[in-house]
């Protein structure tokens, strides 16, 4: 883990503010990265502008994830329809409209093993609006970003390290709570738009 740090701390340092943008584009875009290590290594190596690194990331996610969300939009629907009728397509379609933007946000701010791709694809699919989806995920993931360069300017790059061991010992307690609680604000969100306006 310590060499893979440095060769990538190595290989990521010389770009800059750029770089940030330019590995989270490719991340969101196509190829997985460890985006965690590389976003610690940027804030360790700069810890005075570690929130630099993150907006640039949030940046570069945000353009990246157009990819799989126009993927989502040229042939999701049909991929989709394939498999549930098209009345449940439809009651799906209109809950997720509902909240949009915090149906992108969150997942966009969990960590990995949230299947975000899985997210991007579906707000594609369901036509969400294109500048409410790059906003959407700009926040996400900037907040994200931003925590782990804050954590990790505090208590050393170790910290991600062990939040990643953490994960991988407890993956299925970190999948059902990171579940119960996207389903809590989806609750709570359906419950507000659902919920009558008094006069």
């Amino acid at each position: 883990m310590t060499k893979w740090k440095v060769f990538l701390l190595a290989f990521v340092k010389p770009l800059g503010f750029w770089g940030a943008g330019v590995i989270a584009f490719i991340d969101a875009s196509s190829i997985p990265l460890p985006m965690d290590l590389i976003m610690a290594g940027y804030a360790w190596s700069d810890r005075w502008h570690f929130y630099i690194y993150a907006i640039m990331a949030g940046v570069g996610s945000s353009i990246g994830a157009l990819i799989p969300y126009y993927l989502g939009r040229a042939g999701g629907e049909l991929f989709l329809l394939r498999r549930i009728d098209r009345k449940r397509f439809e009651a799906l379609r209109d809950r997720f409209e509902r909240q949009e933007m915090m149906a992108m946000i969150i997942p966009s701010m969990m960590p990995p093993p949230t299947p975000w791709k899985l997210f991007v694809f579906g707000a594609g699919v369901f036509e969400m609006r294109t500048p409410q989806f790059l906003l959407a995920v700009f926040i996400g993931r900037t907040i994200r970003y931003m925590v782990e360069g804050l954590l990790t300017v505090l208590y050393g790059p170790e910290i991600i390290v062990l939040f990643g061991k953490l994960v991988h010992k407890h993956l299925i307690l970190l999948l059902v709570c990171s579940l119960a609680f996207i389903g809590l604000i989806v609750w709570w969100l359906v419950w507000r738009a659902l919920k009558p306006v008094k006069e």
